[in-house]
């Protein structure tokens, strides 16, 4: 892979990263795809960071907004799964392509690119949400639990928090996304729930092609939600930190070798992005239709509880539909927990030139390890606060959704910096995109600050 010209600083001196040899043998993505001959597993190859993304994007705080959404609001919200889709895509390969081209996460490249008074307030409030965030998703999987077997919830947060950490320290974070991630396939019981809730397509239609905007706090804090659960800041760095770990997974493991991407690396996770994406708004798009058809029509709008959230899908699983979702948030919460403090960690490290990643052991990279440890701790604790579960979900995304296009400014500035990105700078579609995807959270962001208490 050659390496692209930059201007920017070396890198902490262009230290090594370590790692473990690919199982197959192969130094490169391109050369593990060319020898699959079978086109499924060949497929499957490609997929990578922009899958578990997609899926962790559906964490227990979307889940829960989307109910929210639904019931409350009926099918009046259908449309922005449409025009999320698109944007997610763009922002989420924009941040992908920024990892693969400067061969950094995010972190390091803000770092050098922006003064310190401009990164580390940004970097700082990333940190406060994804806390928060990790905190909602531990008591989400608590309330979950709590369906399936009657044990106080309080009395799991500890448990869960504690399994949760030891998992990303001692374990890998790898073999718990293999685990967790089937888990969330319960979540498309909700497309099924939807079709046998036999809901007035008329409407449905209606409110997936002809978007509606009403100018209160309610309707306006559940589109900042939406937007801020679909399009979050923690998948930005998370992203980013994942490709550069995918490079070093091949050997790449100094600064020079990851710079630059082949045009057969980028279609690659362009393929991987969009599979992720379409994965994660089309769970949301019928988690919104199934919470509307059966919890609004029914004039159950105020979701407070998994089990509330639940009712969507009795008409697919009668009885059994606590389990059901309980399942779904058990697996969403595991995959996204690791992700949200891993991505403070990744971000906090990078910005302050400390050693970081997933494949170190904790004494080698103590302050990453140290940053997952007190963003997983303080999150726990949050649910000792007397917060209700569904509540704490749904105002998490709308701090998301305040916080996203600030940073969005950032990303885009370093999308379009030739000395970062080399000839991988944006093209025009990823700038209208993703600048479409800056300003639509800024007037949601400023239109709910306008409208709040009204």
């Amino acid at each position: 892979m050659a390496a692209q010209p930059t201007n920017m600083e070396p890198d902490s001196s262009d230290r090594t990263i370590p790692y473990s040899p690919p199982a197959s043998g192969t130094a490169s993505l391109e050369m593990a795809v060319e020898q699959e001959a079978n086109p499924l597993k060949r497929f499957f190859k490609i997929l990578g960071p922009g899958l578990i993304t997609g899926a962790s994007d559906d964490d227990p705080s979307g889940i829960g907004t989307y109910a929210v959404a639904g019931a409350s609001l009926g099918f009046a919200t259908l449309w922005t799964a449409l025009v999320t889709f698109p944007l997610m895509t763009a922002v989420q390969l924009i941040c992908a392509k920024v990892g693969m081209a400067s061969g950094m996460g995010l972190g390091s490249v803000l770092r050098q690119a922006f003064p310190r008074w401009v990164v580390y307030p940004a970097v700082l409030a990333l940190v406060v949400a994804n806390t928060i965030n990790a905190g909602a998703d531990i008591g989400a999987i608590a309330a979950a639990i709590n369906v399936i077997v009657p044990i106080p919830i309080t009395w799991m947060i500890v448990p869960i928090a504690l399994a949760i950490l030891a998992m990303q320290i001692w374990g890998s974070y790898e073999q718990i996304a293999r685990i967790f991630k089937w888990l969330t396939l319960a979540l498309f019981a909700y497309i099924a729930a939807a079709f046998f809730a036999k809901p007035d397509w008329g409407e449905v239609l209606r409110g997936t092609f002809i978007p509606s905007i009403r100018l209160d706090t309610t309707f306006l804090s559940t589109l900042v939600a939406i937007l801020g659960t679909t399009i979050s800041p923690y998948l930005f760095f998370w992203q980013a930190s994942q490709e550069v770990e995918e490079e070093v997974s091949m050997g790449r493991t100094r600064l020079r070798q990851r710079r630059g991407c082949t045009d057969a690396e980028l279609t690659y996770a362009t393929w991987d992005v969009q599979s992720g994406m379409l994965l994660s708004n089309g769970v949301m798009y019928f988690i919104i239709l199934a919470t509307a058809a059966t919890l609004f029509k029914a004039g159950q709008t105020d979701v407070k509880s998994a089990t509330d959230a639940a009712q969507a899908l009795r008409p697919l699983a009668g009885d059994a539909a606590g389990i059901l979702l309980a399942v779904g948030l058990i697996g969403a919460g595991f995959l996204a927990v690791p992700i949200l403090t891993g991505s403070a960690a990744y971000a906090t490290a990078e910005t302050l030139g400390w050693q970081y990643g997933l494949d170190r052991k904790p004494a080698r990279a103590k302050e990453f390890y140290a940053v997952i440890a007190g963003s997983t701790l303080v999150g726990m604790l949050i649910n000792f606060v007397g917060i209700n579960p569904i509540d704490a979900l749904f105002w998490t995304a709308v701090l998301n959704g305040v916080l996203a296009p600030p940073l969005l400014v950032l990303i885009m500035l370093v999308a379009n910096n030739r000395a970062i990105m080399g000839e991988r700078v944006n093209g025009a579609a990823s700038n209208v995109l993703g600048w479409l995807a800056t300003l639509a959270m800024f007037a949601a962001a400023i239109g709910l600050i306008l409208t709040w208490g009204s």
